[in-house]
Order: C-alpha cells, then sequence, then structure tokens
C-alpha cells in the first residue's frame, strides 16, 4: 500500500527532464518491441504507455548503473482478460568504440510468468545520425528460430525451453538462453537534424502465439514494423508506428534525472536580528546574547538550534543544529556557518556544528570561520573542513526549549494507490491527511494523523475477501480502505536520540499505522566512518480492526530482526539484510538494495525469502518490489524537505511482510547526515 502526497507522479522538483535515447514500447532503450545495446544516461528514471491492437503495457525503467538498465512492465491484453507483470534487465557488456559496436545482453521476463520470456545479445553501432542494431535472440524474440542453438552443444538443458508460464515471481533459470533454435532481430533509427525527430524501422520475429488465447487467432503479416518518435518537450517522448503490418502503436515517455543537483535555495530575506531595536525583539531574545540573537535568525531561516557553547579560551563554538526546510544537508550547514558567522563573538576562530537529525546525532562538521580566513579561498577553506563523530554536550551552557505546549497541526490533500493489481492496473484513494504533533521534550513526541476520504474507488476490487492460507496480515488491505475509508491512521508517543556517536535508538508505541497497533523499538550500532553497520528491531504488534477504530482484531504477533546494512562506495549504493520473523509467523530474510542521489532521490528494490513455500504463498511466489524516494522540494513554492516514498509491489500478499517504517528504519533515516554524503558535499558545505 503506498501513499503520501497527491502530487508524487511527475513531482520533478529537485531533478530536470532529460533528453531521451530511443525508448521501446517495451519500457527499454530500443527501437520499437525490440532492444538496442543503447543505455540511457546514469540516474535517469522514466515512466512509459505504450498502446496497440493487442496490448496496453505500463512500464517503470531505471537507469540504475551506467552499465545497467532495469524495466518493471505491466501488460494487457486486449483479446481476452490477463494482466502480466514482470521484470527485464540489460546489462552493457562493452561501449562502442571507433570501429567496434556497442554491445549489451538482456533478459526479458527475468522474473515473471514467462509470458514474454526472451534472451539477447544485442549490438549497436553509429553511422552518422544513424544507428544501426543487431542482435541475437531466445525464447520469444527468436520466433520460429533460424539456427540450432550453439549453447545445446555445451549442456544439454540449452536444447529445450519450456513454454508453460506459471503463476509467476520466479527466475526461470533453466529456460535462460535455451531453446532449439535461435533467431535474429534488428533494425535502425534515424535523428533528423533540424527537428525533435526519430524515424525508426524494425525487424521483429516474434509470433505472438500467446496472444492466440483470445476470441481471435492473431498471426503478424509481417516481422517489420515502422514508426516515428516525437520529441515533444525535453524527457517527453510521442511515438506512432505501424506494426508487423497490422497494428497501429503509440507510446507516451516521460524521463527525469534523478542525478541532478538543485540550485542552492535562496536564503529567506529579513533583517537580522543584530539590526533590529530591542522593542522589535521577541520578550525572550537578549540583544547583548550571541545565542539568543543567533537563535532569532537561525529558526527565521527555517533550521534549528538546539544547544550550544563556547570553549574556555573563547576560540571554538560547538553549536547542535537541525535542518527542519532545506533539501540538502550541506545548504543547511552552510546557512549554519553564515548565520554563526554574523552573530558568534569576534573571538571564535573555529566552528563545531553536531548535525541532529530527527533526534540522532551523527556526525559533526568542523569548520574555520570564514570572516577569520578573509584571504582564503573557498576551495582552500573547503580543504580545511573535517568531518567528526557527533557527540553530545553534557551540560550546555545555552540550550533551546522546543516544548511549546502546543499541538502543530498539518493538513494536505494525500492519496493512498494500489498499483498493478492483477485485476485492474490501479487503485486510488483521495483524502485529506489531517496531522498533529506534540513535542514531549526535545526527544520525545506525540504523533497523529487521521484520513478523511473525499474518493476512491477501492470498493471495486475484486481482492476484497483474500484467498491466502497465511494469518491475513497484509492481504485484507483493501477492507480497510473500504470500511476504513475515513478513519484514524496514526496515534503514538515516539522517542528518538543517540546514546553517543556510534549507538541510536528508537522507541514509539500505539497506533502505529492504519494495520496494526503496538509497541516497539530499534537500535542501530554504526561507527564513525565505517561503512558497516548493525541492528536489531523489536515490536508487539495487533491488528486493528477494519473500520481503523481503536477496536483490534483477534491477530497478535511478536515480530523482529536482526539487520546487517553496507554502505557501498559504488554509485551511492547500500545494502541491508533483515533476518527475522515477519508479521505472518514466517521466518526468513529481507535483501534491499537502494541507491541515493544527492538530491535526496533515492530508488531501491528488495526480495523476501521466508520459510513459507512458493505455492503456500500464492501468486507471486514470494515478496519483492521497487522503493521510492521523491523529493518534494519546491513543489508549493517553497523550500522543504518533504519526500514522497512508497513501495510498489507486483501483488500484495502476506508472506514476508513487516512494519514497514519500524522495522529496520534507522540506518535509513540517517543517510544524508553520514560520513561519506557529507564529505562528498565539498565546498557546498560553505556559504
Amino acid at each position: 500500500m503506498n501513499k503520501k502526497n497527491l502530487g508524487f507522479v511527475f513531482c520533478v522538483v529537485g531533478v530536470s527532464f532529460t533528453a531521451d535515447l530511443a525508448a521501446s514500447d517495451y519500457g527499454t532503450t530500443g527501437l520499437i518491441d525490440t532492444p538496442t545495446a543503447r543505455m540511457q544516461q546514469d540516474g535517469v528514471f522514466a515512466v512509459t504507455g505504450a498502446w496497440d491492437g493487442l496490448h496496453k503495457s505500463y512500464m517503470f525503467t531505471y537507469q540504475a548503473t551506467p552499465w545497467l538498465e532495469g524495466t518493471f512492465r505491466y501488460t494487457g491484453f486486449n483479446d481476452f482478460f490477463y494482466w502480466d507483470r514482470n521484470y527485464e534487465v540489460k546489462a552493457l557488456l562493452w561501449q562502442e568504440q571507433y570501429l567496434l559496436p556497442q554491445v549489451a545482453v538482456g533478459i526479458r521476463d527475468a522474473v515473471g510468468t514467462g509470458v514474454f520470456g526472451s534472451e539477447y545479445l544485442v549490438a549497436s553501432k553509429a553511422i552518422g545520425r544513424w544507428d544501426a542494431t543487431l542482435g541475437v535472440a531466445w525464447g520469444r524474440l527468436a520466433g520460429d528460430g533460424v539456427v540450432s542453438n550453439p549453447l545445446g552443444s555445451v549442456m544439454d538443458r540449452f536444447k529445450e525451453r519450456t513454454s508453460d508460464t506459471g503463476v509467476g515471481g520466479e527466475l526461470s533459470f533453466g529456460d535462460f538462453f535455451s531453446g532449439p533454435d535461435i533467431g535474429f532481430f534488428g533494425g535502425a533509427s534515424y535523428d533528423f537534424e533540424n527537428w525533435p525527430l526519430r524515424a525508426i524501422i524494425e525487424y521483429n520475429a516474434d509470433n505472438y502465439d500467446f496472444n492466440n488465447r483470445g476470441s481471435r487467432e492473431y498471426v503478424p503479416s509481417s516481422p517489420i514494423s515502422y514508426g516515428v518518435s516525437w520529441e515533444a518537450l525535453p524527457g517527453i517522448t510521442l511515438t506512432l508506428s505501424h506494426q508487423h503490418g497490422d497494428e497501429v502503436g503509440l507510446a507516451f515517455r516521460a524521463a527525469l534525472d534523478t542525478k541532478a543537483v538543485p540550485e542552492r535555495p535562496t536564503p529567506p530575506v529579513f533583517v537580522s536580528s543584530l539590526d533590529l531595536p530591542v522593542n522589535a525583539l521577541p520578550n525572550q531574545i537578549r540583544k547583548t546574547h550571541w545565542y539568543d540573537t543567533l537563535l532569532y535568525d537561525v529558526e527565521r531561516s527555517g533550521l534549528l538550534l538546539v544547544n550550544g557553547q563556547l570553549s574556555e579560551d573563547g576560540r571554538q563554538a560547538q553549536l547542535t543544529v537541525g535542518n527542519a526546510s532545506y533539501p540538502l544537508w550541506a545548504d543547511a550547514v552552510a546557512r549554519h556557518v553564515a548565520l554563526a558567522d554574523l552573530h558568534l563573538p569576534p573571538s571564535v576562530q573555529t566552528l563545531h556544528l553536531v548535525l541532529e537529525d530527527g533526534g540522532h546525532r551523527l556526525s559533526k562538521v568542523v569548520v574555520p570561520r570564514p570572516s577569520a580566513m578573509k584571504d582564503s579561498s573557498k576551495d582552500t577553506l573547503a580543504r580545511r573542513v573535517r568531518i567528526l563523530p557527533g557527540d553530545t554536550l553534557g551540560t550546555p551552557s545555552n540550550q533551546t526549549d522546543f516544548t511549546t505546549n502546543k499541538v502543530h497541526f498539518t493538513v494536505d490533500l494525500n492519496n493512498r494507490l494500489q498499483l498493478f493489481d492483477p485485476d485492474d492496473p490501479a487503485r486510488y484513494q483521495v483524502y485529506v491527511d489531517i496531522g498533529a504533533e506534540y513535542a514531549l521534550t526535545n526527544h520525545w513526541a506525540i504523533k497523529a494523523k487521521y484520513g478523511v476520504d473525499i474518493t476512491n474507488n477501492f470498493d471495486e476490487s475484486n481482492r476484497k475477501n483474500s484467498d491466502s492460507v497465511l494469518p491475513r496480515v497484509r492481504s485484507d488491505i483493501v477492507r480497510y480502505l473500504t470500511e476504513g475509508e475515513t478513519g484514524l491512521d496514526m496515534l503514538m508517543v515516539e522517542g528518538r536520540d543517540s546514546i553517543n556517536s556510534r549507538m541510536h535508538y528508537r522507541v514509539f508505541g500505539g497506533v502505529l499505522e492504519e494495520m496494526y497497533s503496538g509497541v516497539g523499538g530499534e537500535l542501530l550500532y554504526w561507527p564513525h566512518q565505517s561503512r558497516l553497520a548493525a541492528g536489531v528491531s523489536l515490536a508487539y504488534a495487533k491488528q486493528r480492526d477494519y473500520d481503523k477504530s481503536f477496536k483490534h482484531l483477534d491477530y497478535q504477533v511478536l515480530t523482529g530482526f536482526v539487520s546487517a546494512y553496507w554502505a557501498s562506495p559504488f554509485y551511492n549504493a547500500d545494502v541491508a539484510i533483515h533476518a527475522g520473523r515477519y508479521l505472518a509467523k514466517d521466518l526468513g530474510a529481507t535483501l534491499e538494495v537502494r541507491r541515493t542521489f544527492e538530491n535526496g532521490w533515492q530508488i531501491g528494490v528488495w526480495a523476501t525469502l521466508t520459510d513459507v513455500p512458493f505455492d503456500e504463498f500464492g501468486e507471486g511466489s514470494f515478496d519483492k518490489g521497487f522503493y521510492f524516494k521523491i523529493p518534494l522540494d519546491g513543489l508549493f513554492g517553497r523550500s522543504t524537505r518533504g519526500a514522497y516514498s512508497t513501495r510498489m509491489r507486483p501483488i500484495q500478499r502476506d508472506g514476508g511482510q513487516r512494519l514497514e517504517n519500524h522495522s529496520g528504519n534507522l540506518f535509513w533515516d540517517q543517510r544524508e547526515v553520514r560520513y561519506d554524503a557529507l564529505l562528498n558535499a565539498g565546498e557546498r558545505l560553505l556559504p
């Protein structure tokens, strides 16, 4: 189940549209229905919709690394009721050189039912404004085949390929690169010089045998398809094609560069507290005290100042600071440095900024005071910035009291989406999300959310009554969205803090989410500068009634996980493994990989295997899917750290299910303030 801000689908604030390479109707970089060896720019995320006389398809494609492209595809068949969900991966073997073409290898329907199952080796070569492609294929793309499969002489298992389709979700290792014969595909594209147009022609021998299950028998009259692609706007592409001599196809694609670093936000314009008369300042602000005047300007800048003190010799200042609105922590640090430089006594030469994010203190940024080094360049100052372990001031001489005895309210227009239902592409709810938070202390708060339904179509779902043989810990979600279309989504007490620079904890209790109440906690051990971390989470959860009131069902469970994390040095990718007991009391482990960009975009995948057999799990075989975190900065004309976060599954079942926001989240919560993220920010940490 996915929920957050309504504007998530094309929320491109903080990223930019990107020039798009040729993209196929299958979502992958290609011609019309066939792939090429080309790759998009690293970090490009694309949404594609394609329609022809046989299918209607919706795809998400992501250039996960410069050499790996992944696609999730959801296809409906026009002649009979069937929706297929499958994944495709394509890997670059080598890039194009003066004489050598670019070469890639790919697997279509790598995880799925096998309806579109095919493997291929493809080469592309640019010749002026032409780009020519030739590929060899196994499976559907091979058609009737042209020559015997050469891999059959290596191993007998490559000589046969199953024609059956299953419930999906499993890797079909036994069929990869198998079959009695192989075939060929290819084509070319031409980019016009003075128009944003691309002409495409391809040869595709696919016989479309699976389509003959419907009311008509379909046999392509020609393996040739052709079309034209128009880049209407940067990143927005429309393609019109005539396929196999029979069908007209239309495709729409929107591509975003998720790596684009946003411009530093312009600081709010205000008169500094140093220049205001005493009668213009709040009563509690002492104009003669540096901490008071600094605090006033910090809060008006959308930042937080938790505490601070000067060293005995007055040459160093340590400030514990927070970030309420800047999308990048580096920009928040730079603003803190500028304000501290303005307000601190002249004796201070060095600033020690302890970054507190969500109640946790992971890192400290040590910066030379800019005004004390007027003759030094920004590059020189950047080389003197140090990233040290975060620490806690035992008895700071100055402390901000954030407990105001007031409730902070928020009202947002939000949505819930259920995508890729086997019976329908999308179910939705639009609702008003009323939030409230009351700070008990600097580290403890009461949080609440109540959803008021505006409109939804979950009552049309055919999945109200689950067929699961496991405890229905998640598959009854549609009942919560119909019987509890308006109701309480959260009411809990939460505490967050850091014991020291290595140990961080979180505890919580109350109504945790729309389906569960409970109590629990999490502990994370993460040494400074280490790429390895470990954690443990534990929660007692009780299933809520479907109307989302304070009533509960009979089901309850003790769930918990031991987690290991690796902050890899490759492409800002992080890996986590969670092993333990899930909501359905099954035992197993979850592997998740996420890639995070400087602008706040985070895209990842996960897969969970437990002791539930595939046939008991049901459709999909095991839990898996995608994770997205999309920054909302600038969406409403202001700077914000807000983001749309969601998990998308091909199918919602009960095996391998967790309390998603309460099981191993501390590592991801601290992603923005860890050592390497700050180190890579460089000069951006300075004003």
